[in-house]
């Protein structure tokens, strides 16, 4: 990770040593007009997604149910939030005074039970042809992501309208729109004097450094002392120009400048990675990031036991529901209600939506082999945590039974998630892509948005 200290917003030479983007024979101007084909005018709005890879349980987080038997309701309590009826775990104090910021949604549910599947069907909303339940399964098809940048386009100022937090979701590639549309690694931003040095195209196999060009810096170097710069990059294509504006662009440079924050601000969103990702998001969503995605698999890199939420029990290595609940909540609750209440007070509520969500729930049945408890895979039933987007919040969408096995009211499902999630883009879901073989294929085959929000 980067170590220089940052004083301030980059100064045009300092970002420069991001140098260029390349991978085999694509540079960063072709990479930029294959983002420019086909391009939609923008819209300005954004989504942030804070993705809970592993699975987190619908009973000790959103949808509780305390008068369950003990075998199912955990040993988490519910409380009460500014919205009457609409509880939600103990171990989220600081959500909970925000009930009227957000909306839940209880009733998701898919048949993909394997981590990388589940995540494919959530983030592409294409459901893989045939299962793989060693979660090694790379997408067919992009997500929603790669979706809005191809759709929307390269901005003028160079801003990347994909970005992941740290990384993008790893089991997520391009496919046929090909590596211009892969999201941004922005790398850790909890690190000290963290500033985006070397911003990384996600491509799934590695992806491509923005490496250090000195031939690049010397020659933009003799543009300026010419005074002559402008008419320099006029002279080329306008992709050349987008790409001289990434390395140069002012705009660029300060969405990721997150010393430019007050201390105070830094430390309400919580000095940790999953508090400094959203603060991140925040900034890149405001200055027109359309596409904002936060892995959120631990708070603190390098965790030996509670390294994502998958809540399985493993009395070898000490992993139990509780414990691995009580110590990341906190993370969560301080750096995801800093961002709800910010976006509405800063008046981002209409331009922003914020969502979290997981891959699928967890058993409704309590697993405690030595007395030490978990929960597996259960894809039929879930919640999501939708915030702002110019939605109807303060309410609950959908229902589960009373052990929180299946939906019973309103049964949702990833796609309808998603084109709730596309329509506050402004992108129409049942328009095609072509595949690698011309065919056309729609964004979103089905789902429709979720019309208690909308």
């Amino acid at each position: 990770m980067p170590s220089s200290i940052c004083t301030g917003p980059l100064k045009r030479r300092e970002f420069l040593r991001a140098g260029t983007l390349a991978l085999g024979g694509l540079g960063l101007s072709d990479l930029l007009r294959l983002q420019a084909r086909a391009a939609q005018p923008a819209r300005d709005t954004s989504v942030i997604l804070f993705w809970m890879w592993g699975g987190p349980s619908q009973l000790e987080t959103y949808d509780c149910k305390p008068e369950a038997p003990s075998e199912y309701r955990g040993p988490l309590r519910p409380i009460q939030t500014t919205v009457p009826g609409m509880d939600i775990c103990e171990v989220f104090p600081l959500q909970a005074k925000l009930g009227h910021r957000f909306s839940l949604v209880r009733s998701l549910h898919h048949k993909m039970a394997s981590h990388n599947d589940g995540s494919i069907e959530l983030l592409t909303g294409k459901t893989p042809a045939k299962e793989d339940v060693t979660s090694t399964a790379k997408s067919d098809h992009p997500d929603f992501g790669m979706i809005a940048s191809r759709l929307r386009g390269q901005p003028a100022d160079g801003l990347p309208r994909y970005v992941g937090v740290p990384r993008v979701p790893f089991m997520v590639q391009p496919t046929y729109l090909g590596m211009a549309h892969a999201g941004f690694a922005a790398g850790d931003p909890s690190v000290a004097n963290y500033r985006p040095k070397n911003l990384i195209l996600d491509a799934g196999i590695g992806g491509a450094r923005l490496d250090d060009r000195r031939g690049l810096v010397a020659q933009l170097d003799r543009y300026r002392r010419a005074n002559d710069l402008n008419g320099a990059v006029e002279a080329t294509d306008q992709f050349r120009q987008q790409a001289f504006q990434l390395l140069t662009s002012t705009k660029v440079a300060d969405a990721f400048h997150l010393d430019a924050e007050k201390p105070t601000t830094r430390d309400r969103y919580g000095r940790h990675l999953w508090g400094q990702s959203c603060l991140l998001a925040r900034r890149l969503a405001e200055a027109g990031t359309s596409v904002i995605t936060i892995d959120a698999l631990s708070p603190v890199p390098g965790n030996p036991i509670y390294f994502s939420w998958d809540d399985h029990s493993n009395p070898l290595t000490g992993w139990n529901l509780e414990g691995a609940m009580r110590w990341r909540a906190p993370f969560m609750d301080q750096g995801l209600s800093a961002l709800i209440e910010d976006i509405y007070a800063r008046g981002l509520d209409q331009k922003i939506m914020v969502v979290a969500v997981g891959e699928f729930g967890r058993t409704p049945r309590l697993a405690s082999p030595q007395g030490v408890l978990g929960r597996d895979h259960w894809p039929a039933a879930q919640s999501a945590l939708i915030s702002g987007g110019g939605l109807r919040m303060g309410q609950v969408v959908g229902a589960t039974t009373s052990k929180a096995e299946y939906p019973i009211e309103r049964p949702l499902t990833p796609q309808d998630l998603l084109a709730t999630i596309y329509r506050h883009l402004g992108i129409d879901p049942r328009e095609t892509l072509n595949d690698f073989g011309g065919r056309p294929v729609a964004i979103l085959p089905d789902g429709e948005p979720i019309r208690e929000l909308v």
